[in-house]
């Protein structure tokens, strides 16, 4: 992509109503731009990053074996009728009716029509487990969104349902998702801490969510520092090696603030390993039983051939979300830093040029042309503009490496920088294997 071609409104004034980092980085690099209060257009900068994650998620759940499909965003009060959650969910349910008077909403979540899609198809305990997730956008009417992308009314989440015949066979589906969610937050560069947590509205009585640190965090946590010690690359993707998982990380201190008690805080943790902090919530995972199957009728045949509620698990992931997180967790003064797998582009080129003076541009496209059928992901920017202000605004957007090419570049040697490191001259050549290893 060549700069000039690139629809990105890069601002130089700090946006005023932006309060912490992430939502004033986005503005400015033109990632996203409000619509009204708590929605935003995400623009092609921020729709890449954006994309790059849902990849990542949707890579990390087709592995446990969870399969995608896709429910609207628009769903029907009948369904949470039965559940008995429509008069109880609150303000925070869009209520509307369409032409005919008939109340609908647009769906916060999704636990009753995925039972109602699952009790339409599936009788019968030989069809179990069943894991099934989609990617969509969901609406939930904040009283004071705030902090951009981090607490707004539409957002893009993955969440995924589990489906079992019986308690025991459900905490093996829960237990692939605490997993995956471990494996996805470590390939978004993120150091992810499951905590117990409250269900909250969804119900339940088993709950974890995945917390990273930061001090702009709205969540805030106490835990044991050896929580960050266990390797989770020990554990293959096995049912009894997974358990033993979620009891390594379970064993140790890790809660949030509603299920904090200073006395257990103090006898379970060394003083010295005792973590106060705050953090921002980038995953929530339930495992609730028969909530919205019992209710809903969502009845299969076990092995007996007795009708029972099928017993389910619900487990969310704030795609959307994740960018301002991973902002906050990475930021550097006013530079980005993405982690090379969610970043904008692999690499920018940078040429000093001018208007009586092209022959740096014309090296500059030969060695994007050439990194392009690396498959490369390439920025190149062809902006008459002095050097200063391109090093700021490359900064500012936070692609990992820059090649420079300027009084330093001799022959097929040039100016190779990864983001705040020292700058190196290398070939071509060397330029291509370090960014083929990310």
């Amino acid at each position: 992509m060549y700069l000039s071609k690139l629809f990105i409104p890069i601002t130089k004034d700090l946006p005023a109503e932006a309060k912490i980092k992430s939502h004033q980085l986005m503005l400015r690099t033109g990632m996203i731009k409000q619509s009204s209060a708590g929605i935003y257009s995400w623009l092609p900068l921020g729709f890449k990053v954006m994309k790059k994650i849902e990849q990542i998620v949707r890579e990390e759940q087709n592995y446990i074996g969870a399969q995608e499909m896709l429910m609207p965003t628009i769903q029907s009060s009948e369904i949470w009728k039965e559940s008995g959650r429509y008069d109880d969910y609150g303000e925070e349910m869009l209520r509307i009716k369409d032409r005919q008077g008939r109340e609908m909403l647009y769906g916060p979540t999704n636990e009753e029509l995925i039972t109602d899609v699952f009790r339409s198809s599936v009788k019968s305990y030989k069809s179990l487990p069943q894991l099934l997730y989609h990617i969509q956008w969901k609406f939930r009417d904040e009283v004071r969104p705030r902090f951009g992308v981090m607490r707004c009314k539409e957002f893009y989440m993955k969440d995924a349902y589990s489906f079992d015949i019986s308690d025991e066979e459900a905490k093996k589906s829960y237990n692939k998702m605490f997993y995956s969610y471990l494996k996805t937050f470590s390939r978004l560069g993120l150091k992810a801490i499951p905590m117990a947590a409250d269900t909250g509205p969804i119900g339940g009585d088993l709950s974890h969510e995945f917390v990273i640190l930061a001090e702009t965090g709205e969540s805030q946590i106490y835990a044991d520092k050896n929580i960050f010690e266990i390797n989770l690359n020990q554990f293959p993707l096995n049912d009894s090696s997974l358990q033993k998982m979620r009891e390594e990380f379970t064993k140790i201190y890790a809660v949030t603030d509603e299920k904090y008690k200073k006395d257990e805080f103090n006898k379970n943790v060394k003083k010295e390993n005792q973590m106060i902090t705050k953090g921002i919530e980038v995953g929530h995972i339930f495992y609730f039983s028969d909530k919205y199957s019992k209710p809903m009728n969502c009845l299969i045949d076990d092995k007996n051939g007795k009708k029972t509620s099928v017993k389910m698990g619900s487990y969310g992931i704030g795609v959307s979300r994740l960018v301002g997180a991973i902002i906050e967790a990475n930021y550097n003064n006013d530079v980005m830093k993405w982690p090379k797998s969610i970043s904008p582009f692999d690499v920018v080129i940078i040429p000093s040029i001018n208007k009586n003076n092209k022959e740096n541009l014309v090296k500059a496209e030969k060695i994007y042309l050439e990194l392009k059928k690396q498959n490369i992901d390439v920025l190149l920017d062809d902006v008459d503009e002095n050097m200063s202000n391109k090093f700021k605004k490359h900064d500012l957007i936070g692609t990992p490496y820059q090649i420079i090419i300027g009084s330093k570049s001799e022959g097929n040697n040039f100016e190779f920088k990864e983001l705040n490191s020292n700058s190196e001259i290398l070939s071509l050549d060397k330029i291509k294997i370090k960014l083929k290893v990310k």
